[in-house]
């Protein structure tokens, strides 16, 4: 099984030692190599990282990696843990190749244990923290389409939960549908800004649970933990989601 697992990074860093991963320099256009592939080859949307973010590489992947079976995204700071590793440091507890391949077996995607807000929804948690019109926009964009993707809008929107990060594992043909769908929302999301910024890499990430939800029969999903691979500033993020929450302020730190 041809496994290509893309670690979307801007700078150099410390990379899991496991053929299965590719490193890939995302936004590379008209910028200084830093020593890894980059997502302006090929059929790409690399100039346009600003406000795709991570999915410049995505794009990449999808349009480029035709051999590959099996396609992934994650990050340079973040990773998909084994649940068989139990070793401290956390560079050894990386899902490996030769694991993907095993769950692969028996799934079709790998999704992260999703998050929980508790007191808000997919939709209040993120109309606090970025313009509503985008959002309103995605939600026009996908009513547009049939009656099941928005009966799963409305799960989404509704949901304390959702996968994040914009991070997963999938086969090819799992990955071509979602990305089938995923780019021409996004692309009309676009020439609908009028100020570019990194908000479709934001609204993508409670795409992919409309997505999900909508092709539950086609596609078995696993979840999988992941792992911030430096410390984090937990406390700053607390106080952060509490002012968007009840104070209306979209970013405090």
């Amino acid at each position: 099984m041809n496994i290509k697992i893309v670690v979307a990074t801007h700078k150099p860093y410390k990379m899991p030692n496991d053929p299965a991963y590719l490193p890939l320099h995302v936004g590379k256009a008209d910028k200084r190599s830093i020593g890894f592939d980059g997502d302006d080859t090929g059929v790409n949307i690399s100039a346009k990282n600003y406000n795709y973010c991570e999915l410049t590489g995505l794009y990449w992947a999808w349009k480029n990696l035709k051999s590959a079976d099996v396609i992934g995204l994650v990050h340079y700071r973040r990773h998909f843990m084994s649940s068989e590793k139990k070793d401290s440091d956390k560079w050894q507890r990386i899902l490996s190749g030769l694991e993907i391949e095993k769950i692969m077996e028996k799934y079709d995607i790998i999704v992260p244990t999703p998050r929980n807000y508790f007191i808000e929804s997919n939709e209040s948690q993120y109309v606090h923290a970025h313009p509503k019109e985008d959002w309103e926009k995605m939600r026009v964009l996908i009513r547009e389409q049939n009656h099941e993707y928005s009966m799963s809008l409305d799960k989404m929107r509704k949901s304390t939960k959702g996968h994040r990060f914009n991070m997963f594992i999938m086969k090819k043909e799992a990955l071509d549908s979602y990305c089938s769908w995923l780019f021409p929302i996004l692309e009309q999301i676009e020439r609908s800004q009028l100020e570019k910024n990194r908000i479709l890499g934001h609204i993508s990430e409670r795409m992919l649970d409309v997505w999900l939800y909508a092709n539950c029969n086609a596609y078995k999903f696993k979840e999988m933990p992941v792992k911030f691979m430096e410390r984090q500033n937990w406390l700053g993020k607390g106080v952060n989601f509490l002012w968007r929450k009840f104070f209306k302020v979209k970013f405090v730190f």
